[in-house]
């Protein structure tokens, strides 16, 4: 019998359980489904609950742990089941992917539901006829805006390759199939095929643009004309998926479709489609946007404040710590989830901008490696003999990661193997070691400002180059933007560039390396390096590397001796796809298999 989850979710059985006040109400367990699709409070709850299947932080597999999946990472525990699929150990019967396959049928079942046969849209929800209106069309238009995210989260997962070289995506569904309806023998022989790749995006691409022709363009107070509107419209609504949103999926998903692996005709038209919906967005942040304070070029990005300008569209938890947790070593009562790796700290350049080894101005001192570094590196990375102030008292804490520190990678089981820490998304604020202790709200963005420059960049440098205005702007100029910002801790970055004028001159394919470097430092521990690398490549190559650590000694002076290239990891890959869960491949005879998963069928 197949399992009933695969695409289903009798939404009669579940609690009203939002913990977030704006997507209640939900239906609940003790209403039944004429009931839900008859009241106006649990038809509402249908695309209300479907934000309760995001993730608001980055402390998990599908955040910051899904880099150790990659050469930014390594996760401390070496049973994790995520340590097991890099290192190539992983079976059948313990599939960390099942769940994301499953939630995001659980929220398309909601959505069409909710779609189906105009319920959504014929439902009085309000007396007065001009907010019901609002209402009934933000509504809508939030249906299709999350069904095109959560089929994108399924094409960017389990998008792949039969073994016949067809490129697949995965089963669409525009109706609320009820498989709990189906007889013992129509289950038996249920079968659903997988979409071509082409058809997934071509579906999602349609979705989008339904949203956005019911959507507000952003959830913002200035933009609503009538004030008295803002009890539906405006910022009350931000978390909420809004117009601006659907083109920035677009501008991804396009991004994707015209990588190598998923493009192997090299259409360019797919380029040009990522760079346009990209720009649009980059248009609205920076010439129409108004959030808290405006969106400024020489501000920076602020982790901890939920209505950071360049958001696009995010969620966000109160008071977490469990970022703090999760990254601080041991010897400061973390849990040193995992480390950085040696590769990702090589590829911070120098303090003007320089790969290092290559700058003018700055010699490279193995011996000495964290001087003069991107000022980029000291925000995102914690390294050996680094003194940092935490908390309210500014309680000095000094990391030590050589050998026999309290730091270092087997001292203890809560250290880090790599011998760096991660200090992304950690709020200096907060010490685990004082008894009163500061928080702060942590926020999870979905899409941003600089993902979009980033798309950008890459895409329109695949059209026409890096000096080649594309609808008024340069990749060159668009990357400068994020190299000229301050960074997280608000620091300065380059007043000049000199590398970035010399690269642009070099033609698209090494600016398109340096791009490709760019991207990793910007977004490194956001869960996005893992579809980067296997979108940008065609081979197994990029992806089955060694990761190392430094050595690090310290004599009786207090001198330290760096040595370089001992192996913590070997990531082992033998398909560039994900496996399509082994309990769907069982219960559902219609899917294909992704190639290099043949133990999976």
């Amino acid at each position: 019998m197949m399992r009933r989850n695969l695409i289903y979710i009798c939404v009669v059985l579940l609690p009203l359980c939002s913990c977030k006040g704006f997507l209640e109400p939900y239906p609940s367990g003790i209403r039944s489904q004429e009931y839900v699709l008859s009241n106006p409070k649990t038809l509402e709850g249908l695309v209300g609950r479907c934000y309760d299947y995001l993730s608001s932080n980055y402390d998990d597999e599908e955040g910051a742990l899904l880099d150790c999946l990659t050469d930014n990472a390594v996760r401390t525990d070496r049973s994790n089941v995520m340590s097991l699929i890099a290192s190539g150990v992983t079976n059948p019967a313990n599939d960390p992917f099942e769940t994301w396959w499953k939630r995001d049928y659980d929220a398309i079942y909601n959505l069409n539901l909710f779609l189906k046969d105009g319920k959504g849209r014929n439902v009085r929800y309000l007396s007065d006829s001009h907010r019901n209106e609002l209402l009934v069309k933000r509504l809508w238009g939030e249906a299709y805006g999350l069904r095109a995210w959560f089929q994108w989260d399924l094409l960017q997962k389990f998008g792949g390759r039969s073994s016949d070289g067809t490129l697949l995506g995965f089963p669409i569904l525009k109706e609320p199939l009820d498989i709990g309806s189906l007889s013992t023998e129509e289950l038996d022989d249920f079968s659903m095929k997988r979409n071509t790749y082409d058809e997934c995006v071509q579906q999602i691409l349609a979705d989008c643009d339904s949203a956005f022709a019911y959507l507000p363009l952003a959830h913002r107070d200035f933009l609503v004309s009538d004030q008295t509107d803002l009890t539906i419209l405006g910022a009350l609504n931000w978390g909420r998926i809004d117009g601006i949103s659907t083109r920035a999926i677009k501008a991804l998903v396009y991004l994707t479709w015209a990588s190598p692996r998923f493009n192997p005709q090299g259409d360019v038209s797919r380029w040009e489609n990522a760079a346009h919906y990209a720009k649009e967005v980059i248009d609205f942040k920076m010439s129409v946007d108004k959030v808290s304070d405006g969106f400024k070029l020489s501000g920076n990005e602020n982790w901890f404040n939920p209505n950071d300008p360049g958001i696009i569209w995010s969620l966000y938890t109160s008071g977490s710590t469990s970022m703090e947790k999760m990254f601080w070593p041991g010897s400061f009562q973390g849990s040193g989830k995992m480390g950085a790796t040696q590769s990702l700290v090589d590829d911070f350049p120098m303090a003007d901008g320089y790969p290092v080894g290559e700058s003018p101005t700055y010699a490279y001192d193995p011996q000495d490696p964290y001087k003069n570094r991107d000022p980029r590196f000291y925000s995102t990375i914690f390294y050996n003999d680094r003194t940092v102030k935490v908390g309210s008292k500014k309680q000095e804490f000094t990391f030590q990661m050589y050998e026999g520190g309290k730091d270092a990678s087997g001292e203890a089981i809560s250290n880090t193997l790599t011998n760096y820490y991660i200090k992304k998304f950690v709020y200096m604020g907060y010490n685990l070691s004082e008894s009163d202790r500061n928080t702060a709200a942590h926020y999870k963005a979905f899409l941003r400002w600089t993902d979009m420059v980033l798309c950008f960049a890459e895409a329109a440098n695949r059209v026409n180059g890096p000096l080649v205005p594309f609808e008024g702007l340069t990749p060159k100029e668009a990357i400068g933007w994020l190299r000229s910002r301050k960074t997280l801790d608000g620091d300065p970055m380059y007043e000049t560039d000199p590398y970035l004028d010399y690269i642009s001159l070099c033609g698209k394919d090494e600016f398109d390396r340096f791009l490709r470097k760019e991207r990793r430092i910007e977004t490194c521990f956001e869960g996005k390096r893992f579809f980067d690398l296997r979108r940008w490549s065609t081979t197994l190559g990029c992806l089955n590397t060694t990761v190392t650590r430094p050595v690090i000694k310290r004599d009786q002076d207090g001198h330290f001796t760096y040595t370089y290239g001992e192996t913590v990891d070997k990531r082992v890959f033998t398909s560039a796809y994900l496996p399509i869960p082994y309990k769907e491949m069982r219960k559902n005879k219609g899917l294909e298999q992704n190639e290099g998963w043949d133990n999976w069928q």
